[in-house]
């Protein structure tokens, strides 16, 4: 049996701590050997979101087998931690006796405190992850990935990427038809690979307050798989094409194809990941043949257009 042990601090984020329960709880559901118990320092919290949380005050008894996993929250003493040097004490113990201790977001942070990230390879929420890497210089902070795991040490980005921190160590502990059983079951992406970008095309590009742009896109957004007309797309703006073009670029760095071919690209490396052939994952995103995502998927020297 392994008993998840989920450290609380006050100001957490409840996603943090959900969505890793979920599906640890789910996969108890179907019958695998996981046990929930949460920790704190006092026996209430209240979470970011203004709930309060009840937990037990007594650390259960050390057991290698047990997995310590730390949520993120919210607060602007992240350089002082959430946890008590105690706390951090009995982190840093159970790693020595040979177990696993795992953060979601910004609960990398007590990890970091613990001494557990010096020269191993973590991350932490986007926004996180220039903060994390000043605060503890030894650490290998990976930019932009789901999760890593490195020597028992597993850190994950922020908020929904707990579920795949979760979905990971379900797939190590009882294979990936277990994992894909409770993903389905929690209607989410079966998994989603560790090194998969956090922020998606469909975020990455957001960033800006064009109001017309973002129509443009959020047509090509639901419509990426099929042909999509310039023309068409100036309408939905109420502008030229030239214009469109111009101010597309302006906004997002791309233009209205290139935009949509990079979402068809990266549905297409998921629906490969899932174990889809290339041809007919090109299918799947609206391109006649394979050819053109090979070319997009292949390494390109940087262009004008790139820089």
């Amino acid at each position: 049996m392994t008993r998840v042990v989920f450290v609380l601090t006050p100001g957490l984020h409840l996603l943090d701590l959900s969505g890793a329960a979920q599906a640890f709880s789910t996969a108890a559901d179907f019958g695998h050997d996981y046990r929930l118990s949460y920790v704190a320092e006092t026996p209430s919290i209240t979470t970011a979101q203004g709930l309060p949380v009840q937990a037990e005050t007594t650390w259960p008894g050390p057991d290698p087998t047990d997995l310590l996993l730390v949520p993120g929250w919210r607060t602007a003493e992240r350089e002082h931690g959430a946890l008590s040097a105690a706390g951090l004490n009995r982190l840093s113990a159970h790693h020595a006796r040979g177990g696993t201790v795992a953060s979601v977001c910004s609960g990398a942070f007590a990890l970091g405190r613990a001494g557990l990230l010096d020269d191993r390879r973590c991350t932490t929420h986007h926004e996180l992850q220039e903060e994390l890497a000043r605060q503890h210089p030894r650490a290998r902070v990976v930019r932009d990935v789901l999760f890593i795991e490195d020597e028992r040490v597993v850190t994950s980005a922020g908020i929904a990427s707990g579920i795949d921190l979760a979905l990971h160590l379900i797939a190590a502990d009882h294979g990936p038809a277990a994992a894909a059983r409770v993903a389905r079951s929690m209607v989410v992406y079966g998994r989603r690979n560790g090194d998969a970008q956090q922020l998606s095309p469909m975020l990455r590009h957001r960033a800006h307050l064009n109001d017309s742009v973002h129509r443009v896109q959020d047509l090509i957004d639901k419509e990426f798989d099929r042909p999509l007309r310039l023309g068409d797309l100036a309408s939905v703006a109420g502008v030229s094409d030239r214009t469109l073009t111009r101010a597309f670029a302006s906004a997002t760095g791309l233009t209205p194809l290139r935009y949509q071919q990079t979402l068809r690209l990266e549905r297409a490396e998921q629906l490969i990941a899932r174990g889809d052939t290339v041809e007919a994952a090109a299918r799947s995103v609206g391109f006649a043949d394979a050819r053109m995502l090979r070319r997009l998927r292949a390494p390109r020297s940087p262009t004008l257009q790139d820089r």
